[in-house]
């Protein structure tokens, strides 16, 4: 008679959690600066994925403050990122590194900057989700060489780059996309208005680049 009893009774537990975990949207964090946290805004690049990763199958969760660098990610990351229990986690952080060596000498040196990053990457990883690297898209939108900050945000671009194959994670390359936009449509070598407002923060066209760009790594 037990024996009647218990195995419906187990299919029927079974059922229940498998179908919790069908149910079960997948959760991404974008972890950023000011970019990001303007990303949830009525045409940021989050609300934009939002719309193309619908509820319930998907939940975004825009995790960017402005004025970030790495080191900022890095000493927030425990209570704005893994407490929420992501699957994935995009990291989109750098402009302010390298930004902020000119503006207000409080960038963030190239050897640091890295072993920040990889900091990150390892907390992230060790958490068991996943990550999407992204490197710094502009400061400055003329063509690439005539910005004053071309060569460090370059550099820094690569050190990304090498990350993401070190720790075998996927890139979204943006400078590289972003460069090619410019390469394409700003024909008058404008410094700002094409992608960006101010040369560094995304306008709509922007939002929708990196939107479109980052889409295929989130599904």
């Amino acid at each position: 008679m037990r024996i009647k009893f218990y195995v419906p009774f187990i299919l029927c537990l079974s059922l229940i959690v498998f179908s919790s975990m069908m149910l079960k949207p997948k959760r991404i964090v974008f972890f950023g600066d000011s970019i990001t946290q303007a990303a949830v805004n009525e045409d940021g690049y989050i609300t934009i994925l939002s719309d193309k990763l619908k509820a319930p199958d998907y939940e975004l969760i825009g995790a960017g403050i402005g004025g970030n660098k790495i080191y900022d990610l890095y000493l927030r990351i425990e209570e704005d990122v893994l407490q929420k229990n992501p699957d994935l986690v995009v990291v989109y952080v750098g402009i302010n590194d390298v930004w902020h060596k000119k503006t207000s000498h409080t960038g963030t040196d190239y050897d640091k900057y890295i072993q920040f990053y990889q900091a990150v990457i390892d907390r992230i990883k060790e958490s068991g989700s996943e990550v999407v690297l992204c490197t710094p898209s502009v400061i400055g939108e003329k063509p690439n060489g005539q910005n004053d900050l071309d060569e460090d945000l370059d550099k820094y671009s690569g050190a990304i780059r090498e990350l993401a194959k070190k720790n075998n994670v996927p890139l979204c390359d943006l400078r590289v996309l972003f460069g090619e936009y410019e390469q394409q449509h700003n024909q008058d070598n404008l410094e700002k208005g094409v992608l960006t407002t101010d040369g560094v923060h995304l306008n709509k066209k922007g939002n929708q680049l990196v939107a479109d760009s980052l889409l295929p790594f989130l599904k």
